[in-house]
């Protein structure tokens, strides 16, 4: 394919994306010939922006972040088995042809949750629980699933949500965001509990993955103090990356336990957006992940 690719990050708002800064950096070292930028896209306008890219050869690839990962997901031909799992993507590869490209979807968030959580010391089927039950909650019940985990305890702030959540289940629904259906597509069992336990259980799981929108989980940190318990040894990641650290995060290392900032996750995720995007030409891993890390400030390997 004559000229220079063209891959991007999607998504609305997208001004805040670090994507950029790790796809460049990572590109630069490969001496890839690919250009990314940050292109906002709004949910509505998803399934167009997906056809009008088919039809232009430049494009290499797409990084898709919310909220656009479930519209994207039913606009490309084909989904990897993850994201065909999840109902959601954030990786989107051409293959062109005469008549257009055809697009592939794929989900690296759950790598990127697992590699995050493996390098910060996370052993194998750890006790899991997962904060919320939206859409990030379902690539946490999959992290947990690849970490050998056979069932996860999800804490949604509605405990009306949770029931939803179970009802929805047993009727069979479609919806791609319910972590219940997730967790039997990939044989994980999920169990649903009130918001109001979740304070609790911070105090016993080997890992917490924390899904809340920046700040969400503030009162949560502020029941998880009162208890006093210790954490060593013990692994939160919190997906918000900005406040970092998160209010949450800071009483998890108050009380001993190792964090994660999100932008871990978002780290490990792009390098497997890299691998697909570079194809034969990706080397070198641990040299890619140090210098998209000295991109974003995050610590060498």
């Amino acid at each position: 394919m004559p000229g220079r690719k063209r891959a991007a990050v999607l998504g609305h708002p997208i001004g805040h994306s670090r994507s950029p800064q790790l796809h460049r950096a990572a590109y630069e070292y490969l001496g890839f010939d690919c250009s990314y930028e940050a292109i906002d896209v709004e949910e509505a306008a998803a399934a167009d922006f997906a056809a009008a890219a088919r039809q232009d050869p430049a494009w290499n690839g797409l990084s898709v972040t919310m909220p656009l990962k479930a519209a994207m997901a039913a606009a490309v031909d084909h989904l990897d088995p993850l994201a065909h799992a999840l109902g959601v993507l954030n990786t989107v590869t051409f293959d062109h042809g005469p008549g257009g490209a055809v697009l592939t979807g794929w989900n690296t968030d759950v790598l990127g949750l697992v590699n995050a959580l493996r390098h910060a010391g996370a052993g194998d089927a750890p006790r899991g629980i997962v904060l919320g039950a939206g859409g990030t909650a379902c690539a946490a019940v999959a992290a947990f699933s690849r970490m050998g985990c056979t069932a996860v305890d999800v804490y949604a702030r509605s405990h009306q949500r949770g029931d939803q959540a179970q009802n929805t289940q047993s009727r069979g629904s479609a919806q791609a965001a319910n972590v219940s259906k997730v967790g039997a597509a990939l044989g994980i069992t999920v169990n649903l509990h009130p918001w109001n336990d979740a304070a609790q259980a911070c105090t016993e799981a080997d890992v917490v993955i924390c899904t809340l929108p920046p700040r969400g989980a503030d009162a949560l940190a502020d029941a998880f103090n009162a208890l006093g318990a210790a954490r060593t040894g013990a692994v939160l990641l919190d997906a918000a990356y900005d406040p970092w650290p998160s209010r949450i995060a800071q009483a998890w290392e108050s009380a001993g336990g190792t964090i994660v900032p999100g932008l871990e996750m978002l780290l490990y995720q792009a390098v497997e957006q890299v691998r697909l995007f570079t194809g034969n030409a990706f080397r070198d891993e641990d040299a890619v992940i140090n210098v998209m890390c000295d991109a974003v400030g995050l610590p060498a390997r």
